[in-house]
């Protein structure tokens, strides 16, 4: 028993903990300003979290499955609410956080505009102007890039929602089965016990009939007793 409330609240810490490590790196990624790659590392850091988050839940909901805890059930639809917020909080912040880094390189693209450029010019800047087209080819590289990763990245997460929505879709047609079977369970309880009650009504009149029966038969002998011994004396 003892371990299996320590495996309850293993559980829950562990719900708890990958909670908090996925709000920790939205938090990472809203205030991210560096490279693609680093918001990449920092995006399956929290797709990890996030379906370990899952998993949890669900191990939570095949606790109360096994033991049938109306209370446990109602944690499980907490903590699944819970969860679709995160999950829509983190694609926001990879969705905000993308479009930041693409204005912030659109601004440096537009830094190095053939306008400003002709300020800065100075003699011999034939090999300035062929570093800038260099340099606007790669932003503009970068750019495409961001927006590309963008979208794969909310193609990612739409599909983890789909999937999320219908695992919990799953969920509630189970537990609405279950919920069928445990009121059939109480019906059939309300049954057996009925019946039981009319066993025992059956079993007490069963009795009163053996004793009525005694009394009838006893009757008879005394009747036969004293017709005899009327004849006899």
């Amino acid at each position: 028993m003892e371990s299996h409330k320590y495996t309850l609240s293993s559980i829950r810490q562990d719900i708890v903990d990958n909670n908090l490590h996925v709000k920790a790196i939205i938090q990472d990624i809203l205030a991210f300003r560096g490279s693609i790659a680093e918001l990449d590392t920092l995006n399956e850091a929290g797709r990890g979290k996030l379906a370990a988050l899952r998993k949890c839940i669900e191990r939570l909901d095949d606790w109360a499955r096994d033991e049938g805890d109306p209370n446990v059930y109602k944690e499980v639809d907490q903590h699944r609410e819970q969860f679709s917020k995160t999950l829509q909080a983190f694609r926001k912040a990879n969705i905000s956080t993308m479009l930041e880094i693409e204005k912030q390189q659109k601004d440096e693209l537009f830094a190095l505009s053939p306008d400003s450029e002709l300020r800065q010019r100075h003699p011999g800047g034939s090999s300035s102007g062929g570093a800038t087209k260099s340099n606007r080819s790669t932003l503009l590289s970068q750019q495409e890039s961001v927006t590309d990763r963008m979208r794969s990245i909310s193609q990612q997460l739409s599909e983890t929602t789909q999937k999320s929505a219908a695992t919990l879709d799953t969920l509630i047609t189970s537990s609405t089965a279950v919920e069928g079977t445990r009121d059939e369970l109480l019906n059939t309880a309300g049954t057996i016990s009925q019946s039981g009650k009319l066993l025992k009504k059956y079993g007490r009149r069963e009795c009163t009939d053996k004793i009525l029966l005694f009394f009838a038969f006893a009757f008879f002998l005394a009747c036969v007793f004293y017709i005899v011994q009327k004849r006899l004396f």
